[in-house]
């Protein structure tokens, strides 16, 4: 691996500390400042494309507003040259209490030691009834 991949892997490392964190600077930190964002859902065949920092910042914020203990489990990081990939598990608890519990992963585009493209892909898997209250979180 060069230095520029591992360079590029510690990033992605580093953005989804970030993202557990929901910590919306250290997010945007990552990421160029015409950053596009493919959502995982959306009308468009790319699901919903965001562009720019504000916008995508505010999606990812908006995300940890609805869902305040969303988090991203990751399993692997791999980088090839320009390009990154991240598989993880989403997990969330709606605000009516019912549980999200998904594998996804995130397709990225580097640019120098940023990230200038990110898009999204999570299983489409029905809610998990709300959890009883001496149920203990997993993650």
């Amino acid at each position: 691996m060069s230095t520029l991949e591992a360079l590029r892997r510690n990033l992605l490392e580093e953005l989804f500390a970030a993202f557990n964190r929901h910590d919306g600077a250290a997010v945007m930190a990552c990421m160029t400042d015409d950053i596009a964002f493919d959502a995982a859902a959306g009308p468009d065949i790319c699901g919903r494309r965001l562009s720019g920092a504000s916008e995508v910042r505010a999606a990812f914020e908006s995300t940890w507003t609805s869902m305040p203990d969303v988090s991203w489990q990751c399993t692997r990081h791999a980088v090839f040259g320009d390009r990154g990939i991240s598989e993880w598990i989403f997990r969330a608890t709606t605000k009516d209490g019912q549980r999200i519990e998904a594998e996804g992963c995130d397709l990225f585009a580097f640019r120098g030691d940023r990230i200038c493209a990110k898009s999204a892909f999570r299983k489409d898997r029905p809610l998990l009834p709300a959890r009883a209250p001496d149920e203990a979180v997993q993650r």
